[in-house]
C-alpha cells in the first residue's frame, strides 16, 4: 500500500470490541491509518487486528510497539503471518524493548543491553518473515526454523536516542518515536538514521513521529490533561535521558510547561491541522497521533478524525 502521512493512535481503546469497532469507524470516516500500543496486562493489539482485518478493507495497521522480551521472535513472526494474510499490504509491524520497570519489574525478565538485544531481535524477526526462515547464532538468540511462508511486512523500531535511531537506519523499514519534541527528531534523530543508512548503503527508513494532541483551546487546560501523561514517561530513564538530550532536563519527572508546549499540539480543529501539517517534512515522513482525553473522548476523536482526513488528501 501507499504509506500515509498520518495515523490515528487507538491505545486509550482497551477492551477489545471497542478496538475492533474504532477500526471499523476509522476505515469509515476515511483515517488512512491505524496504531496501537501491546501494553502490560491490556487484551493483545495483534489479536484485535486479526479481528479489525476481516471487518476493513483498506485501513492501515501498525503496531507502536510490540515489546520483544517477552515474545520470542519466530511467535511473533507467526502472529504477523496471520494478520499480513488477512489484511494483505497493510499491515505494518513495529517493535521495541520497553522498559525495565516492565520487563524486570513487573515481568522478571532480564533486560541486559537492550539495543544489542534488538538488533538480533531484528535479524532473526526479518529472516523468518521476509525469507521464511532463519539460520542465526547469537548472545540472545539461537534460531534454526524454516517456516514455508513469507510475508514482506515492514519491520519497525521504537527509537528514542540516537543509538536506536542508528540502528533503524542500518536494518529496519523505519523507527517510531514516542514522546521526542520535533526540534529533536530533526536535528538528531533523523540525522542519524539518515547517516547510519548511508554507511549501510541502503535508502534512509521511514521516521514515523509520536504527536500527543488535546484538542482544546484553553492552553491550562491542555496543561492539566497533559502534563500526567507526560509525567508517566518522564520518570522512565530511557525517556528522562532523551529529554535531557532534547534540552528539556526533567529532574525527579517534573515536566516543565516549556517541554508540553514542544510535545503536544492543542487547540480547535483548523489549528491543529496546522501546526501538524508543519510537522511533516525535514525528516520527519509520518504522524502517528494520539488524542489526550480532555473532556469527551468519543467527540474528540471525531474532530481529529476529521483533521486527519483532511491531512491524508
Amino acid at each position: 500500500m501507499d504509506l500515509p502521512r498520518v495515523g490515528l493512535d487507538l491505545t486509550e481503546k482497551l477492551r477489545v470490541p471497542e478496538a475492533v469497532d474504532a477500526i471499523v469507524r476509522a476505515e469509515a470516516r476515511g483515517v488512512p491509518m491505524v496504531w496501537s500500543t501491546i501494553r502490560r496486562g491490556a487484551p493483545d493489539a495483534m489479536t484485535f487486528f486479526a479481528a479489525g482485518a476481516v471487518r476493513t478493507s483498506r485501513i492501515g495497521l501498525g503496531t507502536a510497539v510490540v515489546p520483544t522480551y517477552p515474545r520470542h521472535p519466530a511467535v511473533l513472526a507467526s502472529q504477523a503471518l496471520a494478520v499480513e494474510q488477512l489484511a494483505p499490504g497493510r499491515f505494518r509491524l513495529g517493535i521495541g524493548p520497553s522498559h525495565r520497570p516492565v520487563i524486570e519489574n513487573s515481568l522478571g525478565i532480564p533486560m541486559d543491553r537492550p539495543l544489542a538485544h534488538l538488533r538480533e531481535y531484528l535479524i532473526v524477526l526479518r529472516a523468518l518473515l521476509w525469507e521464511g526462515a532463519v539460520d542465526f547464532e547469537g548472545r540472545y538468540f539461537s534460531v534454526h526454523l524454516e517456516t514455508g511462508q513469507t510475508a514482506q511486512v515492514p519491520i519497525y523500531i521504537s527509537a528514542l536516542r540516537a543509538n536506536a535511531y542508528r540502528l533503524a537506519g542500518e536494518l529496519a523499514d523505519g523507527a517510531i518515536s514516542w514522546m521526542c519534541p520535533a526540534d529533536y527528531l530533526r536535528e538528531t534523530a533523523a540525522l542519524a538514521m539518515a547517516e547510519a543508512a548511508q554507511a549501510a548503503g541502503r535508502a534512509t527508513p521511514r521516521l514515523v513521529a509520536h504527536v500527543p494532541v488535546a484538542m482544546t483551546s484553553d492552553r491550562a487546560q491542555m496543561l492539566e490533561v497533559a502534563r500526567p501523561r507526560v509525567g508517566g514517561y518522564a520518570r522512565l530513564p530511557f525517556y528522562a535521558a532523551m529529554f535531557a538530550d532534547a534540552g528539556f532536563p526533567v529532574d525527579g519527572g517534573v515536566v516543565s510547561d516549556d517541554l508540553l508546549d514542544h510535545l503536544v499540539v492543542w487547540g480547535d480543529e483548523a489549528r491543529v491541522q496546522e501546526r501538524l501539517a508543519g510537522l511533516l517534512g525535514d525528516g520527519i515522513d509520518e504522524l502517528l497521533v494520539m488524542a489526550i482525553p480532555v473532556s469527551d473522548l468519543a467527540q474528540e476523536e471525531e474532530r481529529l478524525s476529521r483533521v486527519l482526513v483532511a491531512l491524508a488528501n
